[in-house]
Parts: structure tokens; sequence; C-alpha cells
């Protein structure tokens, strides 16, 4: 092997992997989760789609839903005020339950405020991702972004 063709095998390489990211962002307005280049799910971009109804949470609590086959959580921190966050832990990925005022990371006890999304306790870095969403007629709605 010469240094000239282990270049030439560096450079293909090189320029295969560009190529593969650019069609890759070429192709990144909608992913199969339905999550569009602006951080928007297809359900904020378009129509409203109903998350959950009012009366089935509790106020003060929070309840489990799923929103394009994603898990989300829903909270009312006080009657009528509706809040909405991705369960999905911002620390390895685990999926977050409700617990009363609070979010509770099964995999690695971190726990997150229910009306904040914020980190109440380790190791999560960061909060849980908001999910915007309001109230019509009794049923809770996403909403444009």
């Amino acid at each position: 092997m010469t240094p000239a063709t282990d270049l030439s095998r560096r450079a293909v390489i090189l320029i295969g992997s560009a190529g593969t990211a650019a069609v890759l962002a070429g192709c990144s307005t909608e992913s199969s989760a339905g999550v569009e280049a602006g951080g928007q799910t297809a359900a904020s971009a378009g129509a409203p789609q109903e998350v959950a109804k009012l009366a089935d949470i509790p106020v003060g609590g929070s309840i489990s839903a799923t929103l394009e086959g994603k898990p989300i959580l829903v909270s009312q921190p006080t009657e009528g005020s509706v809040i909405a966050f991705s369960a999905i832990c911002t620390h390895q990925g685990c999926v977050v339950k409700p617990g009363g005022s609070e979010f509770d990371c099964p995999c690695h006890q971190s726990r997150f405020n229910g009306a904040t999304g914020e980190v109440l306790d380790g190791p999560a870095p960061s909060p849980l991702e908001k999910i915007a969403v309001h109230v019509t007629g009794g049923v809770v709605l996403t909403s444009r972004r």
C-alpha cells in the first residue's frame, strides 16, 4: 500500500461522510418521529390534536399521555391551567412517570417539578422539554408555536 493509495482511501471516506451528512440534512424537514427542522412537531405545525380531557387531570397533579406515539406528561398545577412536557428524561432517555406534583424517573431517580418541568433532583442535567398546549371546551389540545 502506498501513501497515495492510503490518502485516496481517506479522501473517499471523508467525502462519503460529508455527502451522507448533506443528504441527511437535506431530508431533515420531518423525521419519522414527526419533528420538523424548526423543533416543532407535526401536530404543533398543523391542526391541534387532542392530548387529554381536562377532567382526567387532577388539580395539583398530572397524568401520562401520548402525542404522535411519544410519551408525554400533562399537569394541571391550578384549576384550568394546563401544561405539558415530554416524558423523556434528559439524563438517559428513560420514560418519566407522574407522581403527584412531581415527575419521577424510575431509572436513576431524577425528579422534576410538575408545573415547570425543572429538575428538582439529578442526575438529569436539564428540564423536561415543554409542549405547547391549551384548553378548549374541556379538552387539552396541542397549540401552534
